[in-house]
This record gives structure tokens, sequence and C-alpha cells, in this order.
């Protein structure tokens, strides 16, 4: 009789845990299981990057037909219809979805839609009471978003609430300033919505670039959403019927009604903030005494690995403070048979890192080379309107680090400006003094995701300012000004 029911446990049916499922039982033969109590896909596949994304392509034909207009083209802008979008973006996430079963099936994984958590360090307990025993327990939950400690904060939506939307506000206030919150905040103005932004800082998006994010900042300005620096809110309840008329009479629209969302995250649904009850406008005051009724608010201040009520400390795993499943470079908990890969760790958010951690964890466990994780130039993109695309270092944190030569230059793209539109591109490369590596690449434009994935190949491998310098410019391109900057614009 075998001592465990099976050589691997995965909790969590996101990109990481199920990466990890499929290529263990798929190429080492191991005997594997998957717990999700949610939908499979996780964050990334169900409420993350893949319907955001969609919402950004619908987002940007906004604009379209106007720039179509200074080229010559007869096009009449119609108005967008969130159901006819809406349905069939669940179409998508469903079809995804279905694929992930299909391939955990295809590998032979057994899953279980139920929620499952830790007894001891072998085994597993699932909410339909079976108990399952694992040589390995691999722990792949994500994350969930977190509403602040303010008075009412259940009126506002948190971002896996407006995949659930049954109709567009008129009117919205996001609160926060990191990557989700501009991008939410991008998306909705190009939908139609009239959006207004408060972030405690100085600048939105802490921890990139400078230069990059104050671009950003005045192109978001410059399109039309209102943006406020230095403000939080200090009140925020139901509007009253008086504040109602009052923001009708400005223009405001009528209120809707939203739905809330599936809280949570790879399968912890359970564990959900609580829900939005939103019934109706919604009166904020914010610190710089700005009074106003908006028809929806959305919380984008952080985001909490799902460890709550999953058993781990009762085991002897540590957790963080902020409660993330505290692991070594190979994904190793202080239990030794525990491991957690993914947004529960809170190493790098990223899907991408998450299934490279799975992957990681197989090559480590199951095939016998051991592998840490290389969280080192990771290429990333913030899906605002225009785009970041970043890799490395900022030039804040690498001139705090070695001397450095600032390659840097901002110009309006020959698309836009054909059509007279004030858009603002920026180019920018960090370069080692010493070294002359290149340290960080830093691209604000149209498509700058796309184009951060190439520079991060040319900066991984190790690549010079000179060698970017003896790269031919692709001419006419927005990217050419990447090889062609010969001086810089300042040192440090």
């Amino acid at each position: 009789m075998a001592e465990f029911d099976y050589d691997l446990f995965v909790i969590g049916g996101g990109s990481g845990g199920v990466r990890a499922a499929r290529v263990a039982a798929g190429e080492t033969g191991a005997k594997v299981a998957l717990a999700e109590e949610s939908r499979y896909g996780g964050t990334c596949v169900i409420r993350g990057c893949v319907p955001k994304k969609l919402m950004v392509f619908a987002s940007e034909y906004a604009d379209i037909c106007t720039d179509a207009g200074g080229y010559g083209w007869e096009v009449t802008r119609g108005d967008f219809d969130w159901t006819k979008f809406s349905g069939k973006l669940n179409e998508e996430l469903d079809r995804l979805e279905g694929v992930y079963r299909k391939l955990l099936a295809g590998s032979n994984v057994e899953t279980f839609d139920a929620r499952a958590t830790v007894k001891d360090a072998h085994t597993v307990q699932l909410s339909t009471g079976e108990v399952k025993t694992a040589k390995h327990i691999l722990i792949a939950v994500g994350g969930r978003p977190v509403r602040p400690e303010t008075k009412n904060a259940n009126l506002g939506m948190v971002s896996d609430d407006i995949f659930h939307l049954e109709k567009l506000p008129k009117s919205i206030l996001i609160i926060g300033g990191g990557y989700i919150a501009c991008e939410f905040a991008c998306i909705l103005h190009g939908l139609g919505v009239e959006v207004t932004q408060y972030y405690r800082g100085a600048q939105i998006l802490r921890g990139f670039d400078d230069e990059a994010r104050g671009l950003i900042a005045d192109q978001m300005t410059e399109r039309g959403i209102d943006l406020h620096l230095g403000a939080d809110i200090v009140e925020m309840r139901c509007a009253t019927s008086e504040e109602i008329e009052g923001a009708d009479d400005a223009g405001m629209g009528a209120p809707v009604h939203s739905t809330p969302g599936a809280i949570g995250d790879s399968g912890l649904s359970g564990q959900a903030e609580e829900q939005t009850e939103q019934k109706g406008p919604i009166f904020v005051k914010a610190t710089n005494g700005k009074t106003k009724v908006f028809d929806a608010v959305l919380f984008a201040t952080g985001r909490k690995p799902n460890t709550d009520g999953l058993g781990l400390e009762e085991v002897g795993v540590k957790l963080g403070r902020k409660g993330e499943v505290v692991v070594d470079e190979y994904s190793q908990t202080a239990v030794p048979s525990i491991y957690a890969i993914g947004d529960v760790t809170d190493r790098v958010n990223l899907t991408p890192v998450a299934i490279r951690e799975g992957m990681a964890f197989v090559e480590t466990v199951f095939k016998g080379n051991p592998t840490p994780v290389d969280h080192d130039l990771i290429p990333s993109a913030v899906f605002t309107q225009p785009e970041m695309g970043t890799v490395g270092l900022s030039e804040e944190a690498a001139r705090d680090q070695e001397e450095i030569e600032v390659y840097s230059t901002s110009f309006r793209p020959m698309q836009s400006a054909f059509v007279g539109k004030p858009d603002r591109v920026l180019m920018k490369l960090i370069v080692s003094k010493e070294t002359r590596k290149v340290l960080g690449c830093h691209i604000v434009a149209p498509n700058a995701g796309e184009m951060i994935q190439l520079a991060g190949i040319a900066i991984k491998m190790g690549a010079t300012k000179e060698d970017f310098d003896r790269t031919v410019a692709v001419h006419p391109t927005m990217s050419e000004e990447i090889v062609t900057m010969r001086n810089p614009v300042r040192t440090a």
C-alpha cells in the first residue's frame, strides 16, 4: 500500500498551480491532485490580466474614429454597449477556464472542485469531507484585493467587482495610485465613464521610474481623467436625495447598481473581504475639501495573500506581516514537505513569475535538479494609456547603487502628431558608467508592453550601451529612439 495518496497535492487552480501540477504529472509521472474552490485560471484568467487587457482593447477604440478623421476617413462614432461586450467577455473567460480543466485532465491530474486546507505536513482536508495525503503539498492560492479600514468602505467596489457590473456607472471615483488604479482609470475613461482619481501620495505608480510615471500622470490628465494627488477620502456614505438631485443637475446622470463580483483568488473566495453593498450614488468628501456624489467608488488600495484559514501556521509554516507565505529561494516553507509559489508568497506578483516558480519547483522536487527562482531583470508592463514598459532599475534606484548615465528622449510620435494630438512618448536607458551595461529601460508609449519584451532579452543578456548603439534603427518607428540616443542627458 502506498504511503501517501499522492506525490503532490496542489492547493489553488491559478496559472502557477496548474502549470506545476501539469508538469509534475505529465513530465515526471508523479501522481498529482489539485483542489480549486472557485474558478480555474485564478486571478490572471478570471479576474485580472486577461479580462482587464480585453477591456483595455475595448477602451482604445474610443479614439479611433477621431484619429481616422484626421487621416481622411469619414467614420461616425457610436455608443459603447457594455452588455454586449461583457457577455462576450464572460464567454471568453468560460472558454479559457475550460482549457485549463482540459489541460489538467490531459496530464492525468485529479481535480477537486472544493476548498482545501492543511491539516498537517502531509494531509489536506477538503470541504467535501474527504481527507487526502501527499508527499508534497504546494500552496498556490494567490491573493485578493482588500478594502481600506474606512467607515462605509463596503459601499465601494474592488477590482474583482468591475468584471461583474450589470452596467457601467456614469461617474466613478477611484482610490489609489498603483498600476491597478491607473489602468482602470484609463479603461473606464476610454469606455465613456467620468473618472476621478484620488491618490494620497505625491505621484502615481510609486516604485516605477519617476520620469516615466510623471509623463503617464500628465497624459492621464490631458486625456480628461480628474487626477488629484495628495488626496484621500475623509467621509463616504450613501448620498441623500438632495445631494443626488444636485448631482443630476450637474450632469452626472442617473445612479447605477453594481453587482458584487467573486471576491478572492485561486479558490479562496470564502476568504473574501466584505462585499460591495452599493445600491445608489455615494457621497464622498476628500481631504482637499472637495465633495462630490459618484455613481460608484473603486478601491484599488492593495492586495493581500489568501492565507486566512488555510491552517498553515498551525502546522509550522511561517507567515509574514501581510500574511504571505515565507519561502526560501527554492519556494520551500519552514515545513520541508510544503512549498508555495505565486502571489501568496508576495515576492513578484506577476503571472509569468508564478509559472516560472511552478516550473522551478518541479525541477527541484521531482526532477532532482535544484533550481532557485530567478527574480532578476523581470520585464513588466502597466496598461495605462499610454502604456509603460519597464525592465531593470529605475533611475532613482540605479543612482543609489552606482554612478550612472541617463539617456532619455521624449517626443510626439508621428502617428498622433499628424492628427494634432498632444500625446508624448518616452524612451529611456539607465547605463552603468563602470561596466557600460544597460541597467534599466523604461518606455512610455502605445504598445510599450510589446516593445519592452524584446528590450528585456537584450538587458537580461547583459547588453551594453554600445551594443544598443551598434544596432541599426528600424525607421520610421518610435522604438528606433532606443538605439539612436548618443549622448546622456545627465549623469548621477
